[in-house]
């Protein structure tokens, strides 16, 4: 039998080929209780051994549906053996990597780890990863979008952790949900007990991740005045926030040292809200019409260039992303239409036969959400409907082209 021999400073070690290529196999099965794997050594060059982690079962320990099933926002439990060196949990969704969510772990023990579910995590399978190359795959988790933020405009008492004495709070956010461009932004209300005044720091956090996107501090606060602030969606540097699930969080510590907190950061409900960059453009029941209705579809010397979405005249139509009007106008085949250049998009958007002039004209600033008609039948319509396009940069018969715009409309729809 043919050997090979590895040498190191002080000896050398004799290893079979095939004894090492059933080591090999091993490894890559993660059978074996006391297999390895290797991972880079920090400042050596060389090589180090990690346990192949040897998960066994998953599941759920909080905002659960099932044992099996569980909410973002929630947690996980995987259980198992050589857990301890595990660094990281990924939830894989589809084919590819693109909706895969990590997370990182310090395992309590050789045999379990506790984890939070990130709020957009996908339904599939963890890996769970002990270094750079020893992984392990567990059984398909399911996980279920998060409880919807608690609607709570007005202010009401919070219920978070506080010191014994500290002042009471109250505090209260607009909406459970808002639109990047949207009007107004949303805002967020606190009122401090006590009779004397306080410092107060209210955070902006992404749920998702745990980040903080926002932080304004007071350095003093009355007691009983009602406080407001607003956000509109754009982060610190500028630009769009990313989508996902935010909270305000509002801390105070009076003269004592005596602290209270709103909420703990990881409430997925109180004083939060999802946030997202577009919105469904129409306002009411609607389908997506027969195979005619679809992008690229024949028309009488040309194609279909956008998507025709069916609803009863009358529905409200509502800017799917806030902009300026490029055109608002009429015209023999699209009835009365309108064209807007979405802010920090580059998409235009088309929107067709509504059933009377729009309410707004050209040049005119549109917000997200914001109703500027109705859906109609006018033009070259056989039927009440909405045709929707979208060009890319630099837009609508100024260069771009349209595509098929469906996709997003049934994302933008999945969620409005």
């Amino acid at each position: 039998m043919p050997t090979r021999t590895l040498r190191s400073s002080d000896d050398s070690v004799k290893i079979s080929s095939r004894a090492r290529a059933l080591g090999t196999a091993c490894l890559t099965a993660g059978i074996a209780a006391a297999a390895l794997a290797p991972s880079a050594s920090a400042g050596t060059g060389g090589a180090t051994f990690v346990a192949m982690p040897q998960p066994s079962k998953v599941a759920c320990v909080k905002d659960c549906k099932s044992r099996s099933a569980v909410r973002g926002g929630g947690s996980l439990k995987v259980a198992g053996k050589n857990l301890s060196g595990v660094s990281k949990v990924v939830f894989t969704g589809g084919p590819g990597r693109r909706d895969n969510v990590t997370v990182r772990v310090d395992p309590a023990s050789d045999r379990s780890i506790k984890l939070k579910v990130p709020m957009r995590a996908p339904s599939g399978p963890l890996v769970v990863w002990a270094g750079s190359r020893a992984k392990a795959t567990t059984k398909s988790v399911k996980v279920l979008p998060p409880p919807p933020p608690i609607k709570s405009a007005e202010l009401t008492p919070s219920p978070g952790p506080s010191d014994p004495g500290a002042p009471a709070l109250e505090t209260g956010t607009s909406d459970n949900r808002f639109f990047h461009g949207e009007r107004g932004g949303i805002e967020f209300k606190y009122r401090v007990g006590g009779n004397a005044p306080v410092k107060a720091q209210v955070q902006l956090l992404n749920q998702n991740n745990g980040a903080t996107v926002m932080t304004w501090d007071a350095p003093e606060v009355a007691p009983g005045a009602v406080q407001s602030i607003r956000w509109t969606g754009k982060s610190a540097k500028g630009g769009a926030a990313p989508e996902g699930r935010y909270m305000f969080l509002l801390q105070v510590v009076d003269n004592a040292g005596l602290a209270a907190r709103s909420a703990t950061p990881d409430d997925a409900r109180r004083d939060a809200f999802d946030f997202w960059h577009f919105v469904f453009p129409i306002k009411g029941k609607h389908n997506y019409g027969q195979g005619g209705a679809g992008f690229g579809a024949g028309r009488s010397g040309h194609s279909h260039q956008g998507h025709d979405v069916m609803a009863n005249c009358g529905k409200k139509l509502v800017a799917a992303r806030g902009g300026r009007v490029k055109v608002s106008s009429y015209h023999s085949r699209a009835g009365n239409y309108v064209v807007i250049d979405p802010v920090g998009d580059g998409n235009d958007h088309a929107y067709m036969h509504l059933a009377r002039p729009a309410s707004v004209e050209k040049g005119d600033r549109v917000y997200t959400n914001q109703q500027f008609g109705v859906v109609g039948t006018t033009g070259s319509s056989t039927a009440c409907h909405l045709h929707f396009e979208m060009w890319s940069a630099p837009g609508w018969y100024d260069g771009g082209s349209p595509f098929d715009p469906l996709p997003y409309l049934r994302a933008w729809d999945a969620y409005s």
